[in-house]
């Protein structure tokens, strides 16, 4: 079920983020259009170029985060037998969800003080809650799916160390 539930949220990610990435590409070339042959700067090109990589930058966040692609220093880890390696990754994980966690409830605020306001965006002339509230979607997305990671994590048999006759 855990598997299921995070394989359909990484579907729905990956289509917001394809999503994201066109509206951002056309939108940044329609704006090198307009000025450079146009002779015409359309700001709300620019402005929704810049929350489309936004949105996107913070999806992908996610993906790095689930399925391990993102940077990170293995010196120590690697070095550790298995039961301490999965300790360790097991309290990475943890780290990640109670920021993940702290950041989405925070994000709250952000977008309760945007819906007071009354804000709107200068080029689209947008709520600025429309911006903001990628906070509380990518957040709460890390948090869920850190969870079900961290979850599988647990539940998964140790990996055997890889023989070191292969270092020699």
């Amino acid at each position: 079920m855990l598997k299921t539930l995070g394989q359909n949220l990484q579907k729905a990610e990956n289509y917001i983020i394809a999503i994201c990435f066109i509206v951002m590409s056309l939108a940044a070339f329609a704006q090198v259009v307009n000025r450079n042959l146009i002779g015409a700067s359309i700001s709300w090109f620019d402005e929704l170029a810049r929350y489309c990589m936004v949105y996107l930058t913070l999806l992908a966040t996610e993906g790095g985060l689930r399925d391990g692609s993102q940077i990170c220093i293995t010196a120590v880890t690697d070095k550790c037998p298995p039961v301490l390696r999965r300790i360790l990754q097991i309290i990475v994980k943890v780290i990640i969800i109670c920021f993940s966690f702290m950041i989405f409830y925070t994000s709250f605020t952000i977008i309760g003080t945007q819906l007071r306001s009354g804000q709107v965006s200068a080029g689209l002339g947008i709520p600025m809650v429309i911006p903001y509230a990628i906070l509380p979607v990518a957040f709460g997305l890390i948090t869920v799916v850190q969870i079900i990671v961290l979850a599988m994590l647990i539940k998964s048999p140790l990996k055997p160390t890889e023989n070191k006759s292969k270092e020699a």
